[in-house]
């Protein structure tokens, strides 16, 4: 009789310990291994990040080193014009180095129009006797130079800054030397050719060569410089008949612009 309660029990007590170690149906299910794909698609996602991290690192500094490019101050220039910003051109164009670049390209255009067959003395004094002329023109060009700059790009207008910047060398020719730079358009429809110098981190524009100007300029002041020339300079006021062709060229230099 004893032995028989023990058993039972016993039995009990095993049946007790199977039912707490087996789990119900829905209270336990194996861990899912993770899928192939979402894997991949973790591989794929931190690599992409890695590179957008790398290509803006390396944008950054790519465009810090463009900052120090001509082609990055002719943007500048091109968008100084648009805005008539007048402060920022005359920092990136030396008015007097580019009119005094530009001088003989008036003369030489001039000697062209009016002064073939001229001997060379009288040639050799053209220089001379547009010397007067060149601070009326240089005023002139202070302010014209914003004007011609946007004619030249007007192309440009809606390209963005950055654009301007990075594509320069689609459209035109830089050669770059240690202090000086040579920018020449490679549209026949947009001809331009620039000199820059190096100005701490910028360039500045300190020569214009533009065939088209140059003839505007010599035909309203080709003749009356070469008749100077013919009558030997412009000599002392009174003295010398060069004088009434001075005024006349300091008065049609007023207009040269126009």
């Amino acid at each position: 009789m004893s032995k028989f309660v023990v058993d039972l029990e016993k039995q009990e007590s095993t049946v007790a310990k199977t039912d707490i170690a087996t789990p119900q149906f829905g209270e336990y299910q194996a861990p899912k291994k993770p899928s192939v794909f979402f894997r991949i698609l973790k591989i794929l996602g931190i690599a992409l990040g890695l590179i957008l991290i790398i290509g803006a690192i390396g944008g950054y500094f790519y465009w810090q080193r463009l900052k120090k490019t001509p082609q990055y101050s002719l943007a500048l220039m091109v968008d100084a014009a648009r805005r008539d910003d007048q402060k920022a051109i005359d920092e990136l164009i030396d008015t007097d180095a580019t009119v005094d670049d530009f001088m003989p390209q008036i003369t030489g255009k001039a000697v062209e129009l009016y002064g073939r067959n001229l001997p060379p003395a009288t040639i050799a004094r053209i220089a001379q006797v547009a010397a007067p002329v060149l601070p009326v023109v240089k005023q002139r060009a202070r302010a014209e130079i914003p004007n011609l700059i946007r004619e030249k790009t007007k192309k440009f207008a809606s390209v963005p800054f950055w654009a301007i910047v990075v594509g320069a060398d689609r459209f035109l020719d830089i050669t770059q030397e240690t202090e000086k730079a040579f920018v020449k358009s490679k549209m026949l429809d947009r001809p331009l050719e620039l000199t820059l110098k190096r100005s701490g981190d910028k360039w500045q524009v300190i020569g214009l060569k533009d065939e088209e100007l140059a003839r505007r300029i010599a035909e309203k002041i080709g003749q009356e410089i070469i008749a100077l020339a013919k009558n030997g300079g412009t000599g002392k006021a009174g003295a010398n008949p060069g004088v009434e062709n001075l005024q006349e060229v300091l008065k049609q230099a007023q207009d040269i612009f126009k």
